[in-house]
């Protein structure tokens, strides 16, 4: 099943990613997987332990405490067509296996995102449907796209949030929306992630595991400022002390997926650890996790930079488009770390607080560095 990459609300998405798989599992995974996009491998004859169901859509328009606390918007469907120009291919920002998103202008002149399923597919989209909801209700972080609303209405399953208008990291990486990425915006993006993240897995009502970390799924401000986006595939993590993981079908997207939890279909918010290793190394170097159109020996960019780093030549790594020059030792760091998190084992990884941490004692280093001291 092909899922939306939330991460396309924006105004410069004009092309399909091609986003593949990474580690030990890529050689395998490179022939019968479709690298395109997200995939769910729920299909999967292996018997996986029972879940918990998750719970009926939410009515049409109905609003949590929590939801009200963040601040809902409450549209009728009419409001909703009137906003999105009947759902106009000008109002697009973007497609993909949920259905399309659109930019939404409303009465009052504020902006939102409008993310509506396909009617085709709504049967079995409403799960996604309600579990993103739910979990978005829950949330409430500054690097965290904001629930506003939705509805769940007749063939019709809609969410609304905040409008990122800056489009997403790897649109920038791509150099679609003009000016190039700076480092200092890479490590303070990175920086963005890696707090939302925490607050996921650490201060949030319950643990949440995103499970979708990746380039497409980062939205930028105005500002720069990263927001992480697409909860579709997001789940509550161990509730019990005692309880290391839960276990449940692999979701995700090839070539960030932890591999321990395709083995194993043991999930844990380490998954999403490893996720953000790749995302480190794609921000550092500009590549995709995997580029087959790539020699052999670049196709993955993990191993490739590991190579590179091994012989010393950390020149090659960094984004040729980056028109600055970074210290080696910066890079050093920042790959170290990126490796640590990307880990083939999860008690190899550090948690994202850490990970946080040590990229604020980068970025000093950083600023040091343009200072000459």
């Amino acid at each position: 099943m092909l899922l939306l990459c939330c991460g396309i609300l924006c105004p410069c998405f004009h092309a399909k990613r091609k986003e593949e798989s990474e580690h030990s599992v890529v050689d395998r995974q490179q022939k019968s997987m479709d690298l395109a996009t997200t995939f769910d491998l729920s299909s999967t004859s292996e018997k996986i332990p029972a879940t918990p169901r998750v719970p009926p859509s939410p009515s049409r328009f109905s609003s949590s405490p929590q939801l009200s606390r963040i601040g809902s918007i409450h549209l009728s469907i009419n409001q909703i067509i009137k906003a999105t120009q009947n759902f106009s291919s000008s109002m697009r920002l973007g497609e993909g296996g949920y259905g399309s998103v659109y930019k939404a202008v409303l009465p009052d002149g504020q902006i939102v995102a409008v993310k509506r399923a396909k009617k085709e597919q709504i049967s079995s989209l409403r799960v996604e449907f309600s579990n993103e909801v739910k979990l978005l209700t829950q949330i409430e972080h500054g690097n965290l796209v904001r629930l506003l609303g939705y509805t769940d209405r007749g063939n019709e399953c809609i969410i609304i949030t905040e409008y990122v208008p800056n489009g997403t990291l790897r649109e920038h990486l791509d150099g679609f929306c003009g000016r190039i990425l700076d480092f200092n915006q890479r490590l303070g993006i990175a920086i963005d992630v890696a707090h939302g993240l925490t607050y996921l897995h650490l201060y949030a009502e319950k643990t949440i595991i995103h499970r979708d970390v990746k380039s497409s799924n980062i939205l930028l401000t105005e500002s720069y400022r990263a927001k992480v986006s697409d909860f579709g595939f997001a789940k509550s993590g161990p509730t019990d002390t005692d309880q290391t993981h839960i276990s449940t079908k692999v979701k995700g997207t090839a070539g960030y997926l932890d591999p321990e939890y395709l083995r194993t279909y043991q999930l844990t918010p380490k998954s999403d650890v490893f996720s953000f290793g790749i995302l480190l190394i794609e921000i550092i170097s500009g590549r995709r996790p995997v580029d087959l159109k790539r020699n052999h020996d670049e196709r993955i960019t993990v191993r490739w930079a590991f190579k590179k780093q091994s012989e010393g030549n950390l020149t090659d790594i960094l984004d040729p488009l980056l028109e600055e020059k970074v210290e080696e030792d910066i890079v050093t760091k920042m790959l170290d770390l990126a490796f640590e998190c990307a880990a083939p084992t999860r008690s190899d990884r550090p948690g994202m607080k850490e990970v946080g941490e040590q990229l604020w004692e980068i970025r000093k280093k950083y600023v040091k560095s343009l200072r000459g001291t």
